[in-house]
């Protein structure tokens, strides 16, 4: 059993039967009466979004949740592949499933798949990935104005937004987390 003393982000507990991942907290100790959590909670089944408050000390249940390390292998009309690479088990997600993880699932990138009483449920990408760019606006040499961007698709379809002497084919270090371009990798 968990209890409101044991919250940090990213923990994983039941609430009215549900399970949640805690993506903010906040312990509140007032003056006068006794002390609770404020904690901001994504329904890992729905992905809705949950505030709620909880009396100091308060118990809660952990889910059956697992992870399993799978390699992306393709996408087709009935969903996202992959694969275990320990007992070689494929799996297919579909679009809700997989959330904004689509944005940056490159042939064998290697993710965490969530598991909840033994069912996929969701995907977690690495912190960042390299994509390669395959459509911007050509660069300028020499042209180094900072904080002036411009848009370029890249090769999963994703858009992000990079510096003017980013080009075509070059390949970048995207973050997963906010979508934004980090840097230029030299290959």
């Amino acid at each position: 059993m968990l209890e409101t003393s044991d919250f940090r982000r990213g923990l994983k507990i039941m609430v009215e039967g549900n399970p949640y991942e805690i993506t903010d907290f906040q312990h509140v100790k007032p003056g006068k009466g006794n002390q609770f959590s404020r904690t901001k909670l994504r329904n890992l089944l729905t992905g809705q979004n949950l505030e709620r408050t909880f009396k100091s000390g308060e118990k809660f249940e952990e889910p059956d949740v697992t992870y399993k390390t799978v390699n992306f292998l393709y996408k087709d009309e009935s969903g996202f592949h992959f694969m275990d690479q320990t007992n070689f088990e494929q799996i297919a997600l579909n679009s809700t499933e997989i959330s904004d993880a689509y944005k940056y699932l490159t042939e064998n990138l290697e993710v965490s798949v969530l598991y909840y009483n033994g069912r996929p449920i969701s995907v977690q990408t690495p912190n960042s990935v390299v994509l390669t760019v395959i459509q911007t606006d050509p660069g300028h040499k020499g042209n180094t104005v900072t904080n002036t961007y411009k848009p370029a698709k890249l090769e999963t379809g994703h858009v992000v937004q990079v510096p003017l002497h980013i080009s075509e084919g070059d390949r970048l270090k995207v973050d997963t987390r906010t979508g934004d371009y980090i840097e230029r990798v030299n290959s």
